[in-house]
């Protein structure tokens, strides 16, 4: 997350989790989103980095971190056998 600041890191890591809950049919609660969100960021951003993609600013940190958050609520359900 290129140049958001903490604050802008933790807002763009509740959003991307919850979008990334809607598009995988969940229900979490806020904290749950957060952390999912921030987590997917991390995935994100270094799967990214490995394929030379590179992003900036709000929308490229929030697309990148919501497509982790969907790898990672993905894996995770992979490995639960949900």
């Amino acid at each position: 997350m290129n140049g958001v600041g903490i604050l802008g890191a933790i807002i763009i890591g509740i959003l991307a989790g919850w979008i990334a809950e809607q598009f995988m049919g969940r229900k979490h609660g806020l904290l749950t989103n957060m952390i999912v969100g921030l987590v997917g960021a991390l995935l994100g951003s270094f799967i990214a980095g490995a394929m030379g993609i590179s992003f900036g600013g709000v929308v490229g940190s929030l697309v990148i971190a919501t497509l982790g958050a969907v790898l990672l609520l993905f894996l995770l359900s992979a490995v639960r056998g949900r």
